[in-house]
């Protein structure tokens, strides 16, 4: 069911730290128009926990209604409270969200039987599907494979967007799942191994920037071109590495900024890339050298 890139996306600020619904829109835009499989905004990219509810709403529904059906729209409406969840659920569903993306809870480290219970009860509150999120690094637990497995048995749990780090974890996971049940690498630098052990795609940070690369990579992958696929692995490792120089979604929001497409604005405490790592951010763009713009992608459509 998901197959290919999935771009995490950003939330656009104002100068003055309010959501920057044109740019949202442009973001959506110059996505879809790069080729991309599907967008999932309200996730740590998106700054989600610096969110009211009320802004969490808004942006699916601006996403929602810019992308009108196009791609497939993955929401953010993960908790710690299992009826927070719910609820977030609930309205993602209603703003005619196409799936729901579930982190495992946080900070309150449930017990694999928490966990499960978690889930399943979020899967049978609403009609769309889920994608589960396994993160340990920002969560505190994993979501280990067994209860995974058992999780797939549920109709409407379809896929997980891997982000452990722990390739033999996810190795092993990707030699018990059913078949229709689509493991997606959370790690841009991991796409590619990921999918050459049979994941089906990623869940990216970096197409916010580069989606045709990002596209290009894995498409190629995907279609057993492997040294097409990894000669672009390699060619954008060094922005893949770049990206974890500070917390996530800083690094993106910056390497945006210096490209014209954002204001480099986030919300406290999040706050902007420090000097050194701004001249890192720029030497890796620099490298890099893809100049196609926004404004040339839309030219082309």
């Amino acid at each position: 069911m998901y197959r290919g890139v999935y771009t995490a996306l950003v939330t656009p600020f104002t100068a003055s730290k309010e959501i920057d619904e044109n740019k949202m829109r442009e973001l959506v835009e110059f996505q879809i128009a790069s080729g991309i499989a599907g967008l999932v905004p309200i996730g740590t990219t998106g700054e989600s926990p610096t969110l009211s509810p009320n802004e969490i709403s808004n942006v699916i529904r601006i996403v929602v209604e810019q992308t009108a059906g196009r791609v497939p729209v993955i929401a953010g409406a993960g908790a710690n409270c299992t009826e927070k969840a719910i609820r977030q659920a609930e309205v993602a569903e209603d703003l005619g969200a196409d799936a729901t993306l579930q982190v495992v809870p946080y900070y309150n480290k449930p017990s694999q039987e928490g966990l499960y219970e978690h889930f399943i009860a979020i899967a049978n509150a609403v009609d769309i599907p889920m994608v589960l999120y396994d993160v340990p690094g920002r969560t505190g637990v994993a979501l280990e494979n067994h209860t995974i497995l058992e999780l797939t048995k549920h109709p409407r749990i379809v896929a997980v967007k891997a982000a452990s780090g722990n390739i033999q974890g996810i190795m092993d996971l990707l030699a018990q799942v059913p078949q229709g049940f689509d493991i997606l690498s959370g790690d841009d630098n991991l796409s590619f191994p990921i999918i050459a052990l049979g994941g089906s795609g990623v869940i990216s940070v970096a197409s916010n920037l580069f989606p045709k690369e990002i596209v290009d990579m894995v498409d190629a992958c995907l279609s057993f071109r492997w040294e097409e696929g990894r000669k672009l692995h390699y060619r954008m490792l060094p922005f893949f590495k770049a990206l974890f120089l500070e917390s996530n979604p800083i690094p993106i929001k910056a390497a945006m900024s210096l490209k014209g497409l954002i204001l480099d604005t986030y919300r406290l405490p999040l706050r902007r890339i420090s000097p050194e790592h701004r001249l890192e951010i720029e030497r890796v763009l620099t490298m890099l050298n893809i100049s196609e713009s926004r404004e040339k992608i839309r030219e082309k459509n």
